[in-house]
């Protein structure tokens, strides 16, 4: 009863700053293309002995009576990962970590996962508190959520490679690739001037001074970038600007609102000239990886589908192995491809949207 009155209370509190506009465009869609994925309640789990439901407990025992939709809409849900920068590596808040815990991502390592890159997280929604940004020092982690690093782990980086993070702002996928590998060449690029200064204070923050060399930050039209510099990179990530479903729901503004909801059927045609321009701009043999953080099949699936439609330098790389390798910290919902993934929210992996989608770049077109 207790919790069933808690549980009341937080709805009560969150309907009123979800978006209804948005909410209600959601459901008619998503429940459409993921059915159950996007529905289906999970199982509560038996209750601990506990007298009241409180902190970490309660919202534990929430999350786990919520399906993914509700998740989505449920920020007490929401989980946090702790990025650790190696560059000024926190080894007395690891220890803190490890007695609270919190084990690290990847228990299973992939083939290709870096020493380098160390990532905790907590089952348990929790909320690290963020670092303020100090000129001359170097924070110590990063807070994101944790399916972000997917995309970055699927380019497989190393050492010495020309890399370029096409809509690279705010700068979590760059500062997590730095983690994985010391790039050659690292080409930072977004073209919104307030993201920009977002990025670059991000890059601030976590760089040291030696890597700063062989980083470039531009604020270029990303579908220019190709042209600017063709076959240049070895690896490239098109983080799109997408639907962002997480922020959009909780838009305080209905008439903005509405106004996304109607221009969103032009988003995948700016996702599709950003990919162009990112297949222009990548070597023969080089790996590309598409990714979003919306659910939205026009906006996935359906981008990388053109793409490979007409493209016929471009092909479509299994990445199915990691999504098993993965299944211990995220929960996937079926794409219908083996070059995509689609992370969605679950009871204790409270991570996603995701989409992640890999490609190489042929030799012969």
């Amino acid at each position: 009863m207790v919790l069933t009155r808690l549980k009341a209370k937080s709805e009560r509190k969150l309907a009123k700053q979800i978006c209804k506009v948005v909410l209600d465009h959601f459901e008619k869609q998503y429940s459409k293309e993921l059915g159950d994925a996007w529905n289906t309640v999970s199982h509560p789990l038996s209750s601990p002995k506990v007298g009241i439901y409180t902190g970490s407990v309660f919202a534990l025992l929430v999350a786990d009576m919520f399906s993914s939709r509700d998740i989505l809409t449920s920020p007490s849900c929401w989980q946090h990962a702790i990025l650790f920068n190696r560059f000024n590596y926190p080894f007395e808040l690891e220890k803190d970590l490890h007695l609270k815990g919190y084990h690290t991502l990847f228990q299973e390592s992939l083939p290709y996962y870096p020493k380098s890159m160390k990532c905790y997280l907590s089952r348990i929604p929790s909320r690290m508190p963020s670092e303020r940004h100090q000129i001359g020092n170097l924070k110590k982690y990063y807070l994101l959520n944790a399916a972000s690093l997917i995309p970055v782990l699927a380019l497989e980086l190393r050492d010495g490679e020309k890399v370029l993070d096409l809509c690279a702002a705010p700068g979590g996928k760059s500062v997590a690739m730095l983690q994985c590998a010391y790039p050659g060449y690292l080409h930072c690029n977004e073209y919104d001037s307030l993201r920009l200064r977002w990025l670059r204070q991000t890059l601030e923050s976590f760089i040291p001074q030696p890597l700063v060399n062989v980083i470039k930050v531009s604020e270029l039209d990303g579908r220019e970038v190709g042209d600017a510099e063709p076959e240049k990179f070895d690896k490239v990530l098109v983080d799109a600007p997408c639907s962002n479903d997480r922020s959009w729901l909780f838009s305080s503004d209905s008439q903005k609102a509405a106004c996304r909801i109607s221009q969103r059927r032009n988003l995948p045609v700016l996702q599709i000239e950003l990919i162009r321009s990112a297949v222009k701009a990548l070597r023969p043999g080089g790996l590309l990886v598409y990714s979003t953080c919306t659910l939205s099949k026009a906006e996935n699936q359906d981008v990388i589908n053109e793409i490979l439609n007409s493209h016929s330098n471009m092909t479509p790389v299994d990445i199915k192995e990691m999504a098993r390798t993965c299944s211990q910290d995220f929960t996937f919902a079926p794409t219908g491809q083996e070059c995509g993934l689609l992370v969605i929210p679950e009871r204790g992996k409270a991570w996603g949207p995701m989409y992640v989608a890999k490609l190489k770049k042929s030799w012969t077109i």
